[in-house]
C-alpha cells in the first residue's frame, strides 16, 4: 500500500540563453531525476511526473553517464532503465492538469536540476501555484542543484523577475521579488564556481546570472559548500535544497525523512 503520492516536476527546456544573444544546449540531469525518484519508490511512495507541456523531460547528454552515479556502471544502467521504463516516468501530465486534479492528493513535491529549470520552471505560473499550495500547507518541498531556482516561480511576477535578471537590472529585481514566500529561508543551490566548467566546456559562453545571486536578490539566505561538487543539503521548514549533482542521495534521504515525519504527525 502506498504511503502517499509525491509530485515530481520536470522541465521541457532544451536550450538556455547565454550572454551575447546565443543559446546553448541544456536539459535535466539523469541522476538528479532518478536517484530521488527511486528512493521515494523504495520508501513506499507513489510518484507522479508532470512538466509544463506534459511531455517527458529532455535528459542533458552530459549527465547520461556513469560518472554521475559515482562511476558505478550498474547503478547508471538501473537509473537509465528506471527513467526509460518505469510507468510513472512515461505517464507524464501537464502541471495544469495536476492543479485541476487537486493538489491535496500530494504529500510532497520534488524538482530535479540540470540547467533546464532556469529556462522554463522558474517563470512557470502553474508551478508557482503548486509551490504556493505546498508552502501554505507546509508540505515537504525538495529542489536539487539548479532545481532551487524553480522556487522563484512562486513570485507573483516571476517572468518579470527573470527578465530583470537577464537584463542585469539589480535595482529592479529585488522590487519585483517582494513578497516571495521563501524570503529569509536558508537554502543552497548550484554555485557560480561549479557553473564555470559547464559554461566553458558545454555552453561555450556565460549565463546571464548565477543561481545564488538569483535566489539571494529575492531574499533567500543562500549558502554553498566552498568545496565544489561536494554533497550539501539544507533543510529549513518545509524546504529541502541540495547544491549539486552529488547531493542527490543526501537530498533523497532528507525528503523521505520529511515525508515520513509528516505522515506520522498527520
Amino acid at each position: 500500500m502506498s504511503k502517499g503520492k509525491v509530485l515530481i516536476v520536470g522541465s521541457n527546456a532544451t536550450r538556455i540563453e547565454i550572454q551575447g544573444g546565443e543559446t546553448g544546449p541544456t536539459g535535466q540531469y539523469l541522476n538528479e531525476t532518478v536517484v530521488p525518484a527511486m528512493a521515494l519508490v523504495d520508501a513506499g511512495y507513489e510518484i507522479e511526473l508532470a512538466t509544463p507541456n506534459g511531455t517527458k523531460p529532455h535528459i542533458d547528454p552530459v549527465s547520461d553517464v556513469a560518472q554521475h552515479f559515482d562511476g558505478n556502471e550498474a547503478a547508471y544502467r538501473r537509473g537509465r532503465a528506471f527513467f526509460d521504463d518505469y510507468p510513472a516516468m512515461n505517464d507524464v501530465r501537464t502541471l495544469r492538469s495536476v492543479i485541476v486534479g487537486g493538489l491535496d492528493d500530494y504529500a510532497g513535491v520534488f524538482v530535479p536540476g540540470g540547467q533546464a529549470p532556469v529556462v522554463d520552471l522558474m517563470q512557470d505560473a502553474d508551478l508557482g501555484e503548486i509551490l504556493r499550495h505546498f508552502h501554505s500547507r507546509q508540505k515537504p518541498t525538495a529542489l536539487l542543484c539548479h532545481g532551487p531556482i524553480a522556487s522563484l516561480a512562486a513570485l507573483p511576477r516571476a517572468k518579470e523577475y527573470r527578465a530583470a535578471l537577464i537584463a542585469g537590472d539589480v535595482s529592479k529585481a529585488p522590487e519585483l521579488a517582494k513578497g516571495w514566500q521563501y524570503a529569509s529561508y536558508k537554502m543552497t543551490v548550484f554555485s557560480g564556481s561549479e557553473e564555470k566548467p559547464i559554461e566553458e566546456k558545454v555552453l561555450h559562453g556565460k549565463l546571464y546570472f548565477t543561481m545564488p545571486d538569483a535566489l539571494g536578490m529575492a531574499g533567500g539566505e543562500v549558502t554553498t559548500n566552498p568545496v565544489d561538487f561536494s554533497p550539501h543539503v539544507i533543510v529549513d521548514r518545509e524546504l529541502i535544497t541540495g547544491q549539486n549533482p552529488r547531493s542527490d542521495h543526501p537530498l533523497a534521504a532528507k525528503l523521505v525523512e520529511a515525508l515520513d515525519r509528516a505522515m506520522v504527525s498527520a
